[in-house]
């Protein structure tokens, strides 16, 4: 498609328009880009409005799951939010942590930045901060983080095995992460992999399950799980805009598959019990001992 920093380009141009945009328009197109549907209302966000710590001004609409829901976040704790827009996952995790504890939301766009920080401002809190960064180089030391969050952006990202190495290194030794995310089974057409608005709506850039999961592997973190999978349905009229009417009826007949899935994985050390998992695993088990989402 394009080489990796034209497609960040790509990605922080659209999302400096999307963090302009209302929830209901975000929520009604993939990820904020492009058409907005008139056949389905929320293509790939769940509802955080239950949540304890949640903010209105600061949801936007644009996430795929609920990281912070299974991210067992304790008093105390310090947080990494990776692709933190307006702050939503931010403040939910402030309300977990505490005001004993802190959280860090990384952003590369500036209108973002700014917007969460308003927020921030507007709830009166002190242990919250936004960083201007790029999440595979972050602005944070190492063995930083007890837990770390993200809700749909390594889609975003080309090379996404450096962004989980750089969480593996911001991360305490025992601390973890819970990571929701958009994942491929089986070929997009190839109108859908080369158009830069699906990639900056969290669907081309999205990789193989597989491949996903194998990279959290080969990292080495352990007690890995998915803690949550749902199938994403494009609707006909945002495929239409890619696809003929044949093309859109071979996809939906078709055998790929579009997934949010929402994985927990914790880095060795501290007073984790270490459980060895395989990529083979993985494919079997929804839930391994020792993740806690069974």
């Amino acid at each position: 498609m394009e080489n990796s920093e034209k497609l960040k380009e790509i990605v922080k141009e659209k999302y400096s328009e999307i963090a302009k945009q209302d929830k209901a328009s975000n929520q009604a197109s993939c990820c904020g880009s492009g058409s907005v549907s008139t056949e389905v209302y929320n293509i790939m966000t769940d509802d955080y409005t239950e949540m304890q710590g949640y903010n209105q001004d600061a949801d936007l609409g644009l996430g795929c799951g609920l990281p912070t829901q299974f991210a067992q976040i304790k008093t105390g704790d310090t947080v990494i939010d990776l692709g933190s827009g307006a702050g939503n996952d931010c403040f939910i995790a402030r309300h977990e942590a505490g005001e004993t504890g802190k959280v860090i939301g990384i952003d590369f766009t500036p209108e973002m930045i700014k917007k969460a920080r308003l927020n921030a401002e507007k709830l009166r809190f002190n242990n919250v901060e936004f960083r201007e960064g790029d999440i595979e180089n972050m602005p944070v030391s190492d063995d930083v983080a007890d837990v770390v969050v993200s809700n749909c952006v390594l889609n975003l990202v080309p090379e996404k095995q450096n962004v989980i190495k750089e969480i593996f290194r911001v991360l305490k030794p025992g601390g973890h992460f819970s990571i929701s995310d958009i994942v491929l089974s089986g070929e997009l057409p190839k109108k859908l992999q080369e158009d830069a608005e699906m990639y900056a709506g969290c669907v081309s850039g999205a990789i193989q399950k597989d491949d996903y999961m194998e990279m959290i592997v080969k990292t080495g973190f352990e007690n890995i799980s998915i803690q949550k999978e749902k199938p994403i349905e494009l609707p006909e009229d945002i495929l239409s805009k890619y696809l003929n009417e044949d093309e859109v009826r071979a996809f939906k007949l078709g055998e790929t598959g579009i997934f949010s899935v929402t994985v927990f994985a914790q880095k060795p050390g501290g007073t984790s019990k270490k459980i060895k998992v395989s990529l083979k695993d993985l494919q079997e088990n929804a839930c391994l001992p020792g993740s806690g989402c069974c």
